[in-house]
């Protein structure tokens, strides 16, 4: 019978799988010798058939745990081989190539409030999904307005009450929940995400928006336009830029102004700033004395105004991006491009933002 205390030895020394895969076939496999030594028991007569089963036995159970020991050995050190050749210094600096970039759209988010920031608005923020009193009733939307319909927004299916959930169509909601909470004067901006059923080179189903409120006991009309023409050319960096405010009809506002920016489009190029044209870049207006009504705030003794355009819209005027579907395209190498560098922060005190 094989020595099978060698067989032991030499398991414990295999230096790859390879090579323990051969020991295991040589002793455990088909014709290997302690299989060959099982058939050959029959031969036997009881007695010596008793004592040697139970001593290959013994045997076979010595070198199937040995080979076990020497995989799960052997695994172990593959595995620390392959993480010590993969194994990646975090604390190294990253190539320029590298680099991470901040989407367009983040930057232009931090770009606004960075601006408003300093004219003393704060950041509010509210639910995506909104029930129909914050997204229409509230905003003095009557029922038959084209907006409430489902070729315009996207409903959820309806709740045992029959009442419907709508994912919200623009951030004014914000406005709604903000004054119903807080006691005036009120200075918020509201930046997020809206949605409408609307897809093409200019519109997504999803994309961003921004509001503005102010409501005290003081504000009026000519407040609401210093407010966005300094916005506006802080934006856009240019002091001269042109800007002019034509009457216009919100549900929610009254009265109620569309804000154009001056523009060039000589030989094709749309360019802003004075040019002798004109372009529409935001709605604006005095806040309608029902919706203040509605948020339990009394029209007699508060007034404010309210404004709104869209993010994707201003960023692809200030950074030339001619399709507004690239946003969302996930492609690295259109974010490359338009993307900014992660320490490019926004701040009035470095002068124009950029």
């Amino acid at each position: 019978m094989e020595n099978f205390d060698e067989v032991v030895k030499e398991i414990a020394a295999a230096a790859s799988p390879e090579a323990l895969e051969a020991i295991r076939v040589q002793v455990l496999g088909r014709r290997g010798s302690l299989t060959l030594a099982m058939r050959e028991l029959g031969a036997l007569d009881p007695e010596q058939r008793r004592k040697a089963g139970a001593a290959l036995n013994v045997a076979k159970d010595r070198v199937t745990a040995a080979l076990t020991e020497a995989t799960a050995r052997l695994g172990r050190s593959a595995l620390e081989e392959r993480l010590a050749g993969e194994r990646a210094d975090v604390t190294l600096p990253l190539s320029f190539d590298a680099t991470g970039r901040i989407h367009p759209i983040s930057q232009t988010i931090d770009e606004i409030v960075a601006i408003f920031g300093e004219m003393g608005f704060a950041v509010a923020e509210g639910p995506h999904i909104e029930e129909d009193f914050y997204n229409f009733t509230a905003l003095n939307i009557p029922p038959e307005h084209p907006a409430r319909q489902e070729h315009d927004t996207f409903y959820l299916p309806d709740r045992p009450d029959g009442a419907r959930l709508a994912l919200r169509t623009h951030t004014s909601p914000v406005q709604i929940r903000t004054m119903q909470a807080q006691e005036p004067p009120i200075r918020i901006i509201v930046p997020g995400r809206t949605f409408r059923c609307d897809h093409d080179a200019t519109h997504s189903p999803m994309f961003h928006q921004v509001e503005g409120l102010v409501v005290d006991r003081t504000t009026q009309m000519g407040h609401l336009k210093g407010c966005l023409i300094e916005f506006l050319r802080a934006f856009f960096g240019l002091d001269d830029l042109p800007v002019r405010f034509r009457p216009s009809y919100f549900p929610f506002t009254e009265p109620s102004a569309e804000v154009d920016i001056g523009c060039s489009r000589k030989g094709g190029e749309l360019k802003i700033g004075a040019g002798g044209d004109w372009l529409e870049i935001l709605g604006s207006g005095m806040v309608h004395p029902q919706v203040l009504k509605n948020c339990g705030i009394d029209p007699a003794e508060y007034q404010g105004f309210a404004f709104g355009m869209g993010i994707e819209r201003v960023a692809m005027l200030k950074y030339g991006i001619p399709d507004v579907r690239a946003f969302y395209d996930s492609d690295l190498r259109w974010l490359r491009h338009y993307g900014f560098l992660p320490l490019d922060i926004p701040s009035l005190v470095r002068g124009p933002l950029s």
